[in-house]
């Protein structure tokens, strides 16, 4: 009787532990399976790259029930066609794409903007050239990359000097071919910014002709839609958290950062210093003084005929209350 009884709460002994084992299954599973995935876009050396570098933004969204994905774009207008397509849920890009995306009636809001970096955006000049002063610009060839914050310093710097786009000759190209046409003295000048501008300096012996300081603020921006903003509040929360977090580690070890950058943007080790060096890391919430520079680059914009209509940057504001 009594090795019966042995038996029996043997056999439901072991019943017990196999349901046990199979629900501490099902539920990790689960776990895995339930975790809402958030595409990111980005561009190499961004703000999202060093958060994708230093890896704790996954971690940490991980924690939060989110995985983030990660997808790398040549340029900010090719992230808005992504953000508008709905391949991406955010992006981050430079000061004009937000414009011109608006402009197009993409339903854009802005989540958290970074420092400036006009320091490293600059115009470009040949060691051999004879150009002293931006004037000196009209009648020139001058590469840019349309719906990049390299257009709007071009139009900023020629404004400042009574000039306009039909002044000169633009020549719209993908920065990696520029920076061919530059080495090949096929162009008179060339707008871009970091890592491109400290490439040039270091491996082409550019001539900075003038930075963005008090042309163009060029920030970092994450963005959203609307529609993807408002059904994920808690993740733009958690976002402009993490990559604060993120930017303020980026400021205290910028050694670190020069060495995480260096690998990803396969570029010497010198010309990532001298990005990372005049560089400012930040990420923080959207203010009145932020949006009202974003308006300055959508007017100049409608003055020469680049959107067809005004725009209100206040209207891309996330109304939270609803």
């Amino acid at each position: 009787m009594t090795q019966l009884v042995r038996k029996t709460m043997l056999v439901i002994f072991l019943f017990l532990w196999a349901v046990c084992a199979i629900y501490g299954y099902t539920q990790t599973i689960e776990k895995k399976t339930t975790l809402q995935t958030i595409t990111i876009g980005y561009q190499k050396g961004d703000p999202i790259d060093i958060a994708k570098q230093h890896g704790e933004l996954i971690k940490n969204m991980k924690k939060q029930g989110y995985k983030i994905v990660y997808r790398e774009f040549a340029d900010g207008a090719a992230e808005m066609q992504a953000l508008a397509s709905g391949s991406i849920d955010y992006a981050r890009t430079g000061d004009t794409p937000p414009v011109t995306a608006q402009a197009s009636k993409t339903d854009i809001t802005y989540i958290a903007v970074g420092a400036s970096k006009s320091s490293g955006s600059a115009i470009l000049i040949p060691q051999s050239s004879s150009l002293s002063k931006i004037s000196d610009l009209k009648g020139k060839r001058i590469a840019y990359t349309q719906g990049t914050s390299s257009q709007y310093l071009l139009l900023s710097a020629l404004k400042k000097a009574g000039l306009s786009s039909s002044d000169v000759t633009l020549v719209n190209m993908k920065q990696t071919d520029a920076s061919i046409a530059f080495s090949q003295g096929k162009i008179d000048a060339w707008v871009t910014w970091d890592p491109y501008t400290a490439q040039a300096e270091v491996s082409q012996n550019a001539k900075v002709l003038t930075t963005g300081k008090r042309l163009s603020k060029n920030r970092d921006f994450l963005l959203s839609t609307k529609s993807i903003a408002k059904k994920n509040k808690k993740v733009s929360s958690y976002l402009v958290k993490y990559l604060s977090q993120d930017m303020k580690w980026a400021n205290n070890n910028k050694s670190e950062v020069s060495k995480l950058l260096a690998k990803s943007l396969s570029m010497k080790q010198s010309v990532i210093e001298k990005m990372v060096k005049r560089r400012d890391f930040t990420m923080t919430g959207i203010t009145s003084a932020v949006l009202k520079e974003q308006q300055s680059i959508a007017n100049l914009f409608y003055e020469e005929g680049l959107i067809n209509k005004k725009i209100t940057i206040k209207d891309t504001v996330l109304n939270t209350t609803n």
